[in-house]
C-alpha cells in the first residue's frame, strides 16, 4: 500500500524502520516541526525526521496539521492509508477522510484503557500485570476508535518506562504490518471500544515526580519506575534535589524502623520510611552529582541517620 506515515518521537521511528524495511511504499513522512536544541545553538531534529532523512523519504512538517494549505499536499499525495503514531497533533476530519483506508494509529495500551498521551508510563506507575499495542481506524475523538487487532506483553517485576517503552516500540511494527494486510485483504475487524471501561492519561509533569513518603511503599516503587526515565521521582534533602533511580521494598526480616520520610542508614544501605515499611534506596542522585549506587552514596555524603526529606 502508498503509506503517509505522521510520527514524532523515538516510538514513532522504530515502527516507521518496520515500514521502510516492508512491501509498502512510505510515500512521505510526517513529523513536527524542528526545535532549537537544548544547548540554544543549533536545530534538534525529531528521530523520525533523522530516519526518513536517512532513507531519502519526502518531509513535510506543518505547524498546523488541519491548515488547508497541508491538507492540499496530502491530497495531491493521494495515499492508500495514513500510519499515526505519537504524531502530536490532533487530526481533523479533512485528514481522517482523505485516504482510501483512512487513518490507521498505533497505540501503546489494550484500549480502552489509558487513552491519551501517557499510556505506557501510567501501565507501571499504577502497577499492571499486562499491557500491550492496540491497533485502530482514527475519528475525530482521542483514542476512541474502532479497534483492528491487539496483542499483549507482561510487565517484568522491575520494568520501567524506559525499559517498556524499548518494548512496546520493538512490537508495534510487527503488528501493525499485520494489521495492514488485514486492512487490504478486506478481513480487518472493526471492534468497538467500550467507552465505560476507558480511563484517560494526559503529558506526565515533572511535578508528579515530588515524592509523597506517606504513601504506601508499593505505590511509591511503582511511581518511581514508572517516571524513569522522565521526569524521574524525587525529594529533597538538606535543600538539594535527591533524584531516587532504582529502590526496592523492605522485607519483614529487614527490622528498620523508620517514620514516613524519614532516612535510615545501616549496614551501608540507605531507606526511607513510607506509610508501611521502608524504601531501600539502591541508586540515586543529589543535585549536582553523578548517578551512583547507595554505598557509594553513603561514603561520599554527609547525611544523618533518621534526618527528613523535604
Amino acid at each position: 500500500m502508498k503509506i503517509v506515515f505522521m510520527g514524532t518521537p523515538d516510538i514513532a521511528g522504530e515502527v516507521l524502520k518496520c515500514l521502510i524495511d516492508s512491501r509498502h511504499e512510505i510515500q512521505a513522512v510526517v513529523t513536527q516541526p524542528d526545535k532549537p536544541n537544548q544547548r540554544g545553538n543549533g536545530i534538534s531534529f525529531s528521530p523520525v525526521k533523522q530516519i526518513a532523512l536517512n532513507a531519502g523519504i519526502q518531509i513535510l512538517q506543518p505547524e498546523k496539521a488541519s491548515s488547508e494549505e497541508f491538507v492540499s499536499i496530502l491530497k495531491e499525495i493521494n495515499p492508500d492509508v495514513i500510519v499515526v503514531v505519537a504524531f502530536g497533533q490532533i487530526l481533523r476530519k479533512n485528514i481522517l477522510d482523505l485516504p482510501k483506508y483512512g487513518c490507521i494509529n498505533v497505540h501503546g495500551s489494550l484500549l480502552p484503557k489509558y487513552r491519551g498521551a501517557s499510556p505506557i508510563q501510567w501501565a507501571v506507575i499504577n502497577g499492571d500485570k499486562e499491557t500491550g499495542v492496540t491497533i485502530m481506524h482514527m475519528d475525530a475523538g482521542i483514542d476512541t476508535g474502532d479497534m483492528i487487532l491487539q496483542e499483549k506483553i507482561e510487565l517484568t517485576e522491575d520494568e520501567t518506562a524506559g525499559s517498556l517503552f524499548d518494548r512496546i516500540a520493538a512490537m508495534s511494527g510487527p503488528v501493525l504490518l499485520k494489521a495492514l494486510d488485514e486492512i487490504e485483504a478486506g478481513t480487518a475487524e472493526r471492534i468497538p471500544q467500550d467507552n465505560e471501561k476507558a480511563s484517560y492519561v494526559g503529558m506526565l509533569k515533572k511535578s508528579m515526580g515530588k515524592l509523597n513518603f506517606n504513601h504506601a511503599s508499593k505505590e511509591l516503587e511503582s511511581l518511581i519506575r514508572g517516571l524513569i526515565p522522565w521526569p524521574g521521582a524525587y525529594t529533597f534533602v538538606n535543600g538539594k534535589m535527591l533524584k531516587l533511580w532504582k529502590v526496592c521494598i523492605t522485607g519483614d526480616e529487614e527490622k528498620i524502623e523508620a517514620e514516613p520520610g524519614q532516612i535510615r542508614i545501616a549496614d551501608n544501605a540507605f531507606f526511607i520510611g513510607t506509610a508501611d515499611r521502608p524504601l531501600q534506596i539502591l541508586e540515586m542522585q543529589l543535585e549536582g552529582k553523578k548517578r551512583m549506587a547507595a554505598s557509594d552514596f553513603i561514603r561520599g555524603t554527609a547525611i544523618v541517620d533518621r534526618a527528613f526529606t523535604e
